[in-house]
């Protein structure tokens, strides 16, 4: 088989174009060239680009090298950006803190010096020094946040919903949490943006909710350093909506830093719990939630008039109220947990939901397989 390695034949029709549309180029600046009246004909007859043409002509004209009209490969050459010793060792301190590769990057962007490197550029100076696996002894100690009473620190985020979380519509939602960092009391909202000024009034009325029904009255907000809570470097905080809000209402705002969401650790718990077990079980179909539960003995109460259930006590455990829709002839959702005595003396219960059908104010069928409640306040 022939070896082809040493091969030039590409070498030599590229060399050869290009002495010919040298030859044609300087005929056209001349103005002796029977076919092309101006330059952009030429680029244009030959559909070459008019920069990289000429970025090898006026190189072979400088060095009168034919070589020249090749091109060379791109890129500083290699191991010439390579850091200094100092540089590296700048990174493997910051690494015995045990820091990650973006806490590193953003550390020395801080200092006065112009080693800057990207996270990328840590991992591989980490990785050459077979330092980018922490171990167990170079693990970062953790600071825990431990308060002493409700109120004394609250922490604050958003959370993207699912485009498709309600049945028939593809709109973004966000939920925006409060959580008191003592007892864990949470308060969420939707929100159908998440501009400064809509957290602004969302976050106020979640802290009113907080303060009116558990008596949680903040100290201290800490939050990151989104756009919609602002960030600590700005220094137009009065003219920020959430900033100027916490201002007003006497709250200390308190920052967390670049890539630290272990931080606001509590709030992010908060919505692995509601994603598991409120959201990936649930069906929504309204802005309203629907909460999946269990469902005990409909079957004897089945085909009795909703004027025959006399209701001794109705236990939640949540804040929800019941709620009738009062439709007829249509499935309608009980969603309590009730205790009640018929007019015979029987007693019975439901726990927490079920759909039903109704007909003329009877409970004719129930779904086995669908099963929620809706939430009303």
């Amino acid at each position: 088989m022939r070896n082809i390695n040493n091969d030039l034949t590409l070498k030599r029709n590229y060399l050869s174009k290009y002495r010919f549309l040298i030859g044609e180029y300087e005929q056209v600046k001349r103005g002796e060239h029977p076919t092309f009246r101006f330059a952009k004909d030429f680029y244009s007859a030959h559909d070459t680009d008019a920069r990289a043409f000429l970025k090898y002509y006026n190189l072979f004209k400088q060095t009168g090298n034919e070589l020249d009209l090749l091109p060379g490969k791109r890129g500083p050459k290699y191991g010439s950006r390579r850091p200094s010793p100092e540089d590296e060792q700048q990174v493997l301190e910051l690494r015995d803190r045990g820091c990650n590769k973006f806490e590193i990057n953003s550390l020395l962007k801080q200092k006065a010096n112009n080693f800057t490197p990207s996270p990328s550029g840590v991992y591989n100076i980490l990785k050459r020094h077979n330092r980018n696996r922490l171990k167990p002894t170079d693990r970062e100690v953790k600071v825990k946040i431990i308060k002493e009473r409700m109120g004394q620190l609250g922490h604050i985020d958003c959370h993207h919903l699912s485009k498709s979380v309600i049945r028939g519509q593809n709109r973004k939602l966000y939920l925006l949490c409060v959580l008191d960092d003592y007892s864990r009391l949470a308060w969420a909202q939707v929100m159908e943006d998440i501009t400064a000024l809509s957290t602004m009034f969302t976050a106020m009325h979640c802290m009113q909710a907080l303060k009116r029904e558990f008596g949680i009255q903040f100290e201290e907000i800490i939050a990151d350093n989104g756009p919609e809570f602002g960030t600590s470097a700005s220094l137009n905080k009065k003219n920020h909506p959430f900033e100027r809000m916490l201002m007003e209402t006497g709250i200390k705002r308190r920052y967390m830093k670049p890539y630290r969401p272990q931080t606001n650790g509590k709030v992010e718990r908060f919505w692995r719990t509601l994603k598991e077990d409120l959201i990936e079980d649930t069906i929504f179909a309204s802005d309203d939630f629907y909460f999946k539960g269990s469902r005990d003995s409909l079957e004897t109460i089945m085909a009795k008039g909703r004027a025959e259930l006399v209701t001794v006590t109705k236990e939640f455990e949540t804040w929800l109220t019941v709620y009738y829709p009062e439709k007829d002839d249509t499935w309608v959702t009980l969603w309590y947990t009730e205790k009640w005595t018929d007019k015979t003396g029987k007693k019975d219960s439901l726990n927490y939901i079920d759909d039903v059908l109704l007909k003329n104010g009877k409970i004719v069928e129930y779904k086995e397989n669908v099963r929620h409640y809706v939430a009303k306040k």
